[in-house]
């Protein structure tokens, strides 16, 4: 008998799956990344992106978050996904920058409905998807994005297939067949980053409604290939091909620890390694830093980061589209700086051409710390240096709202109301009320149908 594949070890460990066997804190943060989800798909509402998916979405049955229309199950997932990751403040994961909300989320609502999946089915789907996406981020540190890849795109894939399946309840060959389906599902590249174009926002919900898709093929019987993760021409060959994947990190105590105890909530609706500089930055304008004669603005960083948030370095000082400021290390920490907050409306057309903003962000120069500690955690550092010689420097060895300093569940619930108002949403509370009936619910579809804008 040959050796157990990793997609039939976990397939093994989502068949035998209950909620009886997900932990305390797990539950926890499941129910609270489905509030902060559902919130950011109400930020995300009347943006001009949502409205292009919604232009080119087909009719159905299922619920766009915040929206009167009804979608076809695929094209839900798809809009709530890109709704959900669009302004980049969903969650994330130090130890593999990935958002699981924003892709296990939208699947499991769409298929909850299609399928009258009670609120413990929901919730385990939930868990399940969140703790494989988080741990297939450990397997392969920098490695995806240096292949060119989105890790969250092409992982979700796998973790929404998963997650899919193990809400409905498929047997152990079905959530094989669907891990190896969904490895030729998934994709996305980070060309975004050359120019602030829209894709990026469209990885989370593609990776939802192509996870969905390979469930339904591997529950219905298709076969995948059963060493889709390791095999050698398999899933990390292609998207992670210059590092040896970290299998046994990935799968290590997988079903006694779950890892996504850990995840992190943002503070700031901007790139995920970008948030520890703005903190930084803040700290030093309330230190009394004279922002206005400022004369020169460096940080150290790490490597993982110079591709995507620092070069080329003019484009970042200043960023041609409001989305693309967001992806900019010298604009979050020019944010910071001078306006002491980072906000919705702080990543804006109108900012992006503040002159003020635009003064910092030139001074902004930054230098490799060979010791930085990324992926296992997002640190920043920003010091400045006045026009008289005065020095002040900020140092943050974590992303505030993570394990380290976590983001309390009022505080989150907070974030869901600014979110849901800042999307011109009517009845907020009421609407946060119904997160937690969905997941209490013998049949979860009518508790969900009340996202809608009805």
């Amino acid at each position: 008998m040959t050796d157990a594949t990793i997609s039939e070890r976990l397939a093994n460990w989502g068949a035998g799956l209950s909620l009886a066997d997900v932990s305390p804190t797990m539950i926890a943060t499941t129910e609270a990344i489905l509030v902060d989800v559902v919130g950011l798909c109400l930020a995300a509402r009347r943006s001009d992106y949502i409205g292009a998916v919604l232009t080119s979405a087909e009719q159905g049955d299922h619920v766009a978050i915040g929206h009167a229309g009804r979608y076809t199950a695929a094209d839900a997932a798809l809009i709530n996904g890109t709704a959900a990751h669009g302004e980049d403040f969903d969650d994330t994961f130090e130890g593999g920058p990935v958002h699981s909300g924003a892709v296990i989320v939208p699947a499991i609502l769409a298929v909850a409905e299609r399928e009258a999946l009670s609120g413990d089915q929901v919730l385990l789907g939930m868990a399940a998807g969140i703790e494989l996406l988080c741990r297939l981020g450990l397997a392969a540190p920098k490695a995806i994005h240096r292949a060119g890849f989105h890790p969250t795109a092409v992982l979700g894939s796998l973790a929404a297939a998963f997650a899919v399946g193990v809400a409905t309840r498929t047997d152990e060959a079905g959530l094989r067949n669907a891990l190896g389906i969904a490895g030729s599902t998934a994709s996305g590249i980070i060309e975004y980053l050359g120019d602030g174009s829209w894709t990026k926002r469209m990885h989370a919900g593609w990776a939802a409604q192509s996870g969905m898709r390979a469930a339904s093929l591997g529950r219905a019987g298709f076969v995948g290939p059963r060493a889709v993760i390791e095999g050698e021409h398999g899933f990390f060959k292609a998207f992670a091909p210059s590092i040896d994947p970290l299998y046994d990190k990935m799968m290590d105590q997988i079903g006694e620890r779950w890892v996504a105890e850990r995840i992190t909530f943002k503070p700031y609706p901007c790139g995920t390694m970008v948030q520890p500089y703005i903190d930084c930055a803040i700290k030093l304008r309330e230190q009394g830093v004279p922002v206005e004669r400022i004369a020169k603005i460096h940080c150290l960083t790490s490597d993982g980061y110079v591709h995507r948030l620092w070069e080329p370095l003019d484009l970042k000082r200043r960023p041609p589209t409001d989305y693309a400021a967001k992806f900019s290390l010298p604009f979050g920490v020019a944010l910071g700086l001078q306006r002491g907050r980072a906000g919705l409306e702080d990543f804006s057309e109108q900012a992006i051409r503040d002159e003020s903003l635009l003064r910092l962000s030139r001074l902004v120069t930054y230098e490799i710390d060979p010791e930085d500690p990324y992926p296992a955690r997002f640190t920043g550092h920003v010091r400045v240096e006045t026009e008289d010689g005065a020095v002040f420097e900020a140092r943050q060895d974590h992303i505030r709202g993570g394990a380290e300093a976590p983001l309390s569940r009022d505080e989150i619930e907070a974030k869901f109301l600014v979110n849901a108002r800042y999307g011109g949403m009517e009845g907020a509370e009421a609407i946060l009320a119904h997160c937690a009936n969905i997941l209490r619910a013998t049949h979860s579809a009518t508790a969900i149908a009340r996202l809608a804008d009805v």
